[in-house]
């Protein structure tokens, strides 16, 4: 009696120990037990759009270590289904199809070429799940898709030329030729930047569309009008070294135009690769300065280390794998987009997507951090796109040194679409 009420054995002591330990633990155990968070996403890992699949790959497993190593979304851990689309439309509706019914994901994101959204993102709409693309095409907020497709995480073309027309107009010249990829994409940057320069006194006197397939670009070349001031360049897929080399090779070492690119026309390539000289003093637009920038924000360094690059913004394991860095923090920051909008909505599974979907319309202002290694953005609900600040790059001892930054109010343009009113 004295044994079992006033002084407990030794043996009881540890019994009622154990199960005040378990009573403590039951609650992180079960949290950890919690069934994953399934996150579809629609890969380029082949065909033209590989070299970015293989980055945005990387950069979405760096995003999802860092949000499990800090608790998951809501205290569930996070777990994330690559699917190859082969970067082709009719791939891409069919991954939709298969990450969604056959896979259980909540939701799908990760698309980069435009060609691929315009092709999956209507039967996202069909299923009725939320799907978050990593493109820039204007397709998302012109109004063309459906309320069930949204573009937070990275900007779109409108957007990154209606700041770069004004600095190109005043900076390189106003008699533009433009050399672009012939699908959605490339046809957003002839018609906006056509627009835009008019609209700063200047004209686009000749358009050059090249299929994204090209291979060989030196037949285009004596398209180029002599009275050219500015080349507007911007090509994309496995041949981008292919053809600022045929550029070079064709221009040799006479007088040329003003070279302006997008990045797209470099992503992936050392700029110092030997051939690339005639490009030195040439400028590119930029999301994220692949080099890191002297006035880089207080998470740059972290960011880098979290996705495996280094200042000059190659593999840190290999200085010669060049990373796809103007693109894949998209991706990083859409992760945690879908975060925050999954606890702000509730989540608990795809019966809550439409609530996800209103959960995500609602949120506006994205700060800086490590959650957004690029910048701050402003999220539109209406039209389903996010906008940011750009920056201009110049080649300087065949390294990219940022220029110029613009700021977010210069970007933003009319809404052409209000998601918020269309039915789910």
């Amino acid at each position: 009696m004295t044994n079992g009420l006033l002084h407990p054995t030794r043996r009881g002591l540890l019994m009622a120990g154990g199960a005040g330990l378990l009573t403590a633990a039951l609650p992180g155990y079960v949290a950890a037990q919690a069934a994953p968070i399934k996150i579809g996403f629609q890969l380029h890992r082949t065909g033209i759009g590989a070299a970015y699949g293989r980055w945005y790959e990387r950069t979405a497993q760096a995003a999802l270590k860092a949000i499990n190593d800090a608790g998951g979304i809501a205290g569930r851990p996070v777990e994330i289904l690559f699917e190859d689309d082969a970067t082709d439309p009719k791939r891409g509706s069919e991954v939709v199809d298969k990450l969604t019914q056959s896979d259980g994901c909540d939701l799908v994101m990760g698309t980069l070429f435009s060609h691929v959204v315009m092709g999956s993102a209507p039967r996202a709409g069909e299923l009725k799940v939320p799907y978050l693309v990593c493109s820039e095409g204007y397709h998302v907020a012109s109004g063309a898709l459906n309320r069930w497709t949204l573009q937070p995480g990275i900007t779109d073309v409108r957007a990154q030329i209606s700041t770069m027309a004004p600095w190109v107009s005043q900076n390189l010249g106003k008699k533009v030729t433009m050399v672009f990829p012939d699908y959605a994409f490339g046809h957003d940057h002839r018609d906006f930047f056509t627009a835009a320069i008019q609209a700063q006194g200047g004209e686009v006197i000749a358009q050059i569309a090249v299929p994204p397939t090209e291979t060989s670009f030196t037949r285009y070349f004596p398209q180029i009008p002599a009275e050219t001031e500015v080349l507007y360049h911007v090509m994309v897929g496995p041949a981008v070294l292919t053809f600022v080399k045929e550029l070079g090779e064709f221009y040799g070492t006479g007088a040329k135009p003003q070279l302006f690119g997008f990045i797209d026309s470099l992503e992936a390539v050392d700029t110092a690769t030997p051939g690339l000289e005639f490009l030195e003093g040439s400028h590119f637009w930029e999301a994220h300065p692949r080099v890191k920038a002297a006035d880089a924000g207080e998470h740059e360094a972290a960011y880098r280390a979290a996705v495996g690059v280094d200042d000059n913004g190659a593999s840190v394991s290999d200085a010669a794998d060049v990373s796809t860095y103007s693109h894949m923090f998209s991706t990083w920051e859409t992760l945690f987009f879908i975060k925050q909008a999954m606890e702000a909505a509730g989540y608990t599974g795809p019966a809550d997507r439409q609530k996800l979907v209103e959960a995500m319309e609602a949120i506006s202002d994205l700060p800086y951090g490590i959650e957004r290694p690029q910048g701050d953005k402003r999220f539109n609900g209406k039209t389903h796109q996010v906008f940011g600040s750009q920056n201009i790059s110049q080649v300087q001892g065949g390294k990219l040194v940022k220029v110029h930054t613009t700021t977010i109010d210069e970007g933003l343009y009319e809404d052409a679409v209000d998601y918020t009113t269309m039915s789910f």
